[in-house]
Protein backbone atom coordinates (compact mmCIF):
# COMPACT_ATOMS: atom_id res chain seq x y z
CA UNK A 1 0.00 0.00 0.00
CA UNK A 2 1.26 3.46 -0.78
CA UNK A 3 0.52 5.72 2.12
CA UNK A 4 1.88 9.09 1.24
CA UNK A 5 3.86 10.54 -1.86
CA UNK A 6 6.47 13.28 -1.44
CA UNK A 7 8.28 14.53 -4.33
CA UNK A 8 8.20 17.15 -7.13
CA UNK A 9 4.83 18.80 -8.29
CA UNK A 10 4.61 18.18 -12.51
CA UNK A 11 0.99 19.66 -12.82
CA UNK A 12 -1.99 20.37 -10.90
CA UNK A 13 -5.72 20.31 -12.13
CA UNK A 14 -8.88 20.41 -9.68
CA UNK A 15 -9.16 16.70 -10.45
CA UNK A 16 -5.47 15.46 -10.35
CA UNK A 17 -2.24 16.08 -9.90
CA UNK A 18 1.25 14.81 -11.20
CA UNK A 19 3.65 14.29 -8.55
CA UNK A 20 7.72 13.10 -9.47
CA UNK A 21 8.61 10.68 -6.93
CA UNK A 22 12.46 9.72 -7.76
CA UNK A 23 11.82 10.28 -11.44
CA UNK A 24 8.53 7.77 -11.65
CA UNK A 25 5.65 10.09 -12.39
CA UNK A 26 2.47 8.73 -9.99
CA UNK A 27 -0.57 10.40 -11.50
CA UNK A 28 -3.16 10.88 -8.32
CA UNK A 29 -6.60 11.61 -7.83
CA UNK A 30 -8.03 14.94 -5.50
CA UNK A 31 -10.84 16.49 -4.18
CA UNK A 32 -11.12 20.09 -4.49
CA UNK A 33 -10.52 20.35 -1.03
CA UNK A 34 -7.33 19.02 -1.79
CA UNK A 35 -6.54 20.95 -4.82
CA UNK A 36 -7.41 24.72 -2.82
CA UNK A 37 -5.09 23.65 0.27
CA UNK A 38 -1.92 22.88 -2.81
CA UNK A 39 -0.35 25.98 -2.77
CA UNK A 40 1.82 26.34 -6.27
CA UNK A 41 4.41 24.50 -4.06
CA UNK A 42 7.62 23.10 -5.42
CA UNK A 43 7.75 20.19 -3.32
CA UNK A 44 4.58 18.48 -1.93
CA UNK A 45 3.44 15.70 0.25
CA UNK A 46 0.31 13.97 -0.45
CA UNK A 47 -1.74 11.28 2.10
CA UNK A 48 -2.69 8.52 -0.11
CA UNK A 49 -5.13 5.52 -0.75
CA UNK A 50 -4.64 3.01 -3.30
CA UNK A 51 -7.85 1.68 -5.23
CA UNK A 52 -6.83 -1.65 -6.61
CA UNK A 53 -9.47 -3.22 -9.29
CA UNK A 54 -8.37 -5.42 -12.17
CA UNK A 55 -8.47 -2.93 -14.78
CA UNK A 56 -6.64 -0.49 -12.90
CA UNK A 57 -4.85 1.06 -9.92
CA UNK A 58 -5.62 4.39 -8.56
CA UNK A 59 -3.96 6.74 -6.71
CA UNK A 60 -6.57 8.87 -4.67
CA UNK A 61 -3.95 12.26 -2.72
CA UNK A 62 -5.10 13.88 0.27
CA UNK A 63 -3.34 17.32 1.51
CA UNK A 64 -4.31 16.36 5.08
CA UNK A 65 -5.10 13.24 7.41
CA UNK A 66 -8.67 14.70 7.96
CA UNK A 67 -9.48 14.46 4.89
CA UNK A 68 -8.60 10.87 4.49
CA UNK A 69 -10.10 9.83 7.21
CA UNK A 70 -13.79 10.73 5.82
CA UNK A 71 -12.79 9.45 2.62
CA UNK A 72 -12.12 6.09 4.12
CA UNK A 73 -15.37 6.40 6.24
CA UNK A 74 -17.19 7.22 3.10
CA UNK A 75 -16.01 4.36 1.20
CA UNK A 76 -16.74 1.80 3.48
CA UNK A 77 -20.83 2.15 2.84
CA UNK A 78 -22.17 -0.01 0.54
CA UNK A 79 -22.80 1.92 -2.72
CA UNK A 80 -20.16 4.78 -2.00
CA UNK A 81 -16.95 4.13 -4.38
CA UNK A 82 -13.50 5.79 -4.23
CA UNK A 83 -14.80 8.01 -7.01
CA UNK A 84 -18.19 9.00 -5.41
CA UNK A 85 -16.30 9.73 -2.17
CA UNK A 86 -14.11 12.05 -4.04
CA UNK A 87 -17.05 13.77 -5.54
CA UNK A 88 -18.67 14.10 -2.10
CA UNK A 89 -15.33 15.61 -0.82
CA UNK A 90 -15.14 18.18 -3.79
CA UNK A 91 -19.14 19.19 -3.14
CA UNK A 92 -18.70 19.63 0.46
CA UNK A 93 -16.51 20.57 3.14
CA UNK A 94 -15.49 18.24 5.94
CA UNK A 95 -17.35 20.39 8.00
CA UNK A 96 -20.35 20.31 5.93
CA UNK A 97 -20.55 16.65 5.45
CA UNK A 98 -19.90 15.86 9.48
CA UNK A 99 -22.99 18.66 9.87
CA UNK A 100 -25.01 16.88 7.48
CA UNK A 101 -24.51 12.92 9.02
CA UNK A 102 -25.33 14.04 12.82
CA UNK A 103 -28.27 16.50 11.77
CA UNK A 104 -29.58 13.77 9.65
CA UNK A 105 -29.73 16.14 6.87
CA UNK A 106 -30.46 13.68 3.90
CA UNK A 107 -31.08 16.67 1.23
CA UNK A 108 -27.69 18.04 1.30
CA UNK A 109 -26.26 14.73 0.98
CA UNK A 110 -28.06 14.34 -1.68
CA UNK A 111 -27.14 17.24 -3.74
CA UNK A 112 -24.03 15.61 -4.68
CA UNK A 113 -24.14 14.18 -8.09
CA UNK A 114 -24.64 10.53 -8.65
CA UNK A 115 -26.27 10.15 -4.47
CA UNK A 116 -29.60 9.06 -4.47
CA UNK A 117 -31.73 9.20 -1.29
CA UNK A 118 -31.29 5.49 -0.60
CA UNK A 119 -27.42 5.91 -0.34
CA UNK A 120 -27.69 9.86 1.24
CA UNK A 121 -29.68 7.56 4.32
CA UNK A 122 -27.09 4.48 4.57
CA UNK A 123 -24.21 7.10 5.11
CA UNK A 124 -26.11 9.09 7.24
CA UNK A 125 -27.34 6.21 9.16
CA UNK A 126 -23.98 4.13 9.45
CA UNK A 127 -21.53 7.35 10.34
CA UNK A 128 -24.08 9.22 12.41
CA UNK A 129 -21.87 7.15 15.81
CA UNK A 130 -18.32 7.44 13.95
CA UNK A 131 -18.46 11.13 13.40
CA UNK A 132 -18.69 14.38 16.18
CA UNK A 133 -17.91 11.46 18.72
CA UNK A 134 -14.60 11.00 20.46
CA UNK A 135 -13.49 7.63 21.70
CA UNK A 136 -15.09 8.13 24.89
CA UNK A 137 -18.41 9.26 23.33
CA UNK A 138 -18.45 12.80 24.56
CA UNK A 139 -19.24 15.37 21.36
CA UNK A 140 -16.51 16.81 20.10
CA UNK A 141 -19.00 19.90 17.68
CA UNK A 142 -16.32 22.08 16.43
CA UNK A 143 -13.52 18.97 15.19
CA UNK A 144 -14.13 15.96 13.44
CA UNK A 145 -14.47 13.21 16.13
CA UNK A 146 -12.59 10.12 14.21
CA UNK A 147 -9.62 12.21 14.43
CA UNK A 148 -8.93 12.01 18.05
CA UNK A 149 -5.20 10.05 18.88
CA UNK A 150 -6.78 7.11 19.76
CA UNK A 151 -8.18 6.33 16.19
CA UNK A 152 -4.48 5.26 15.22
CA UNK A 153 -5.25 2.46 17.31
CA UNK A 154 -9.20 2.17 16.15
CA UNK A 155 -7.25 1.98 12.27
CA UNK A 156 -4.65 -0.24 13.28
CA UNK A 157 -7.47 -2.68 14.51
CA UNK A 158 -9.68 -2.31 11.39
CA UNK A 159 -6.63 -3.08 9.20
CA UNK A 160 -5.96 -6.13 11.43
CA UNK A 161 -9.60 -7.42 11.18
CA UNK A 162 -9.87 -6.80 6.79
CA UNK A 163 -6.16 -9.05 6.78
CA UNK A 164 -7.89 -11.64 9.22
CA UNK A 165 -10.80 -11.33 6.25
CA UNK A 166 -13.47 -9.55 8.06
CA UNK A 167 -15.68 -7.05 5.42
CA UNK A 168 -14.96 -3.71 6.47
CA UNK A 169 -18.19 -3.26 7.52
CA UNK A 170 -18.38 -6.23 9.61
CA UNK A 171 -15.13 -4.91 11.02
CA UNK A 172 -15.79 -1.49 11.40
CA UNK A 173 -18.91 -2.31 13.69
CA UNK A 174 -17.43 -4.82 15.72
CA UNK A 175 -14.27 -2.12 16.84
CA UNK A 176 -17.46 1.15 17.73
CA UNK A 177 -19.37 -1.80 19.23
CA UNK A 178 -16.02 -2.80 21.61
CA UNK A 179 -15.31 1.09 22.14
CA UNK A 180 -18.51 1.62 23.26
CA UNK A 181 -18.63 -0.49 25.88
CA UNK A 182 -14.70 0.24 27.25
CA UNK A 183 -14.11 3.24 29.30
CA UNK A 184 -10.66 4.45 29.49
CA UNK A 185 -7.64 3.38 27.23
CA UNK A 186 -7.83 0.05 25.35
CA UNK A 187 -4.87 -1.64 23.96
CA UNK A 188 -4.63 -2.61 20.35
CA UNK A 189 -4.59 -5.82 20.96
CA UNK A 190 -7.24 -5.79 23.59
CA UNK A 191 -8.92 -4.00 20.85
CA UNK A 192 -8.79 -6.66 18.24
CA UNK A 193 -9.50 -9.11 20.70
CA UNK A 194 -12.31 -7.98 21.64
CA UNK A 195 -13.64 -6.90 18.28
CA UNK A 196 -13.25 -10.63 17.03
CA UNK A 197 -15.17 -11.87 20.05
CA UNK A 198 -18.35 -9.40 19.22
CA UNK A 199 -21.04 -10.62 17.53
Amino acid sequence: MIDYLNGKLIFKDPTYVLIDVGGIGYHVKISLQTYSKIKDEEQIKLLTFLHIKEDAHTLYGFKDAAEKRLFLLLISINGVGPNTGLMILSSLSAEEIEHAILSGDVATIQHVKGIGAKTAQRIILELKDKVGKTADGDSAPSQLGFLKSSNKVREEALQALITLGFPKAAAEKNIAAVLKKTTGEISLEELIKASLKTP
